[in-house]
């Protein structure tokens, strides 16, 4: 049986999810905007949805809504922000290590005239606070900072930048789609967006927040949907299958984080020492308590990945995004580490400690044999 490790890509369908998704989808099929007896019922559910993911994000339920995805939320909260401050500026500050998400978002306001300063990171990947005030001006409309990396996981210091933020009067979109749920997020922020699927509810539900008092002016034509912010017909058995399992997710990982946490320290301490020229990247301590990220030299990531698979284990390789390009890792580039041989190790919930020790056992040999077909040999 394959042990799976990538959760943050996506984690396994939460039990509760599954529950109250079958449940929605009787109950909660009808128009939530309509008066009639069904449409009130999809209503209920809706409202009850957004205040169970405002409840554990500790935001207002008129503060959040239900989008198609965590990278909707994402474009909706960075473009439609720059939007509503036009008269500001048109400056747009971003980390170097930011999802792709994020980048593109960017770009496109780049190529529509807008300027884009980049603060670089260390080697850990963590942007330093001064950095990024530096990076500030006086037609800043916007900065962007990720609560922790998706590919190494470093958590960056969102409420030290949120200060230096509002101090400056500028307000700060944070991508929390890998700590929601997993663990608090920092405070300070303006927008915000999150990804259910990461926290083991269904694909194709996202959350954007805008906290009030926060100007933003959707980029797209207006809905009535969703207090005018996301076009389109709610997904409500998405929704409520996306609360259900936060609830639940959080209060498991309240419990469980320390044990992953532990698991991961055991494979930032055993690959060096039973692999030559590796490198474990990504901040020791100020990390994902989930996830750990190791590059090998002389191994092609893609072959290292489907040995591993052959052999039993779902990873990943590289950029979460663009694994299935030639382009090595912005992440790990803008860092200054290997890129190549690059593998990364998430937990879901529940992995046990058989699976790491298999995984631990078999990497070294997996790691050989591939360097030996490539003519490599190392002691």
């Amino acid at each position: 049986m394959t042990a799976y490790f990538d959760a943050a890509s996506t984690e396994p369908l939460h039990p509760a999810a599954r529950s109250a998704l079958l449940s929605a989808l009787e109950h909660g099929w009808a128009d939530p905007a309509r008066l009639y007896g069904a449409a009130r019922g999809t209503r209920m559910l809706l409202d009850q949805a957004r205040a169970k993911v405002a409840g554990v994000l500790g935001v207002r339920p008129d503060e959040l809504s239900f989008t198609s995805s965590g990278t909707q939320a994402a474009h909706l909260a960075i473009l439609g922000g720059l939007h509503a401050r036009r008269r500001v500026g048109r400056h747009l500050v971003v980390s170097a290590v930011e999802h792709s998400s994020v980048l593109h978002a960017a770009g496109m306001h780049e190529r529509d005239g807008g300027k884009v300063t980049t603060v670089p990171v260390d080697r850990s990947g963590q942007v330093d606070a001064a950095a990024f005030a530096a990076a500030l001006r006086p037609d800043t409309a916007l900065a962007c900072l990720q609560s922790a990396n998706h590919e190494v996981g470093t958590v960056q210091p969102v409420a030290e930048v949120a200060e230096i933020c509002r101090a400056a009067r500028v307000p700060l979109f944070v991508d929390a789609a890998q700590t929601a749920g997993r663990m608090d997020i920092q405070p300070g922020w303006s927008l915000l967006a999150a990804s259910a699927h990461k926290w083991g509810g269904p694909a194709g539900v996202g959350v954007l927040v805008i906290r009030k008092g926060v100007r933003w002016r959707s980029p797209l034509p207006e809905d009535e949907r969703e207090g005018r912010r996301v076009p389109g017909f709610e997904n409500v058995p998405g929704a409520a299958a996306a609360a259900a399992a936060l609830e639940a997710y959080r209060g498991e990982m309240a419990a469980d984080g320390p044990r992953l946490s532990a698991l991961v320290d055991r494979i930032r301490a055993q690959v060096p020492r039973t692999i030559t020229d590796v490198e474990v990247v990504g901040h020791p301590v100020q990390r994902l308590p989930h996830l750990v990220t190791f590059s090998c030299l002389y191994v092609e990531g893609e072959a290292l990945l489907t040995e591993l698979d052959r052999l039993g284990f779902a990873v990943s390789s590289g950029s979460s995004c663009t694994a299935d390009t030639l382009r090595p890792s912005h992440v790990l580039e803008a860092m200054g580490v290997i890129t190549h041989g690059n593998v990364r190790v998430s937990l879901p919930r529940g992995a046990n400690s058989t699976d790491v020790d298999r995984f631990l056992a078999v990497l070294p040999d997996a790691v050989t044999r591939l360097r030996r077909s490539a003519g490599v040999t190392t002691p």
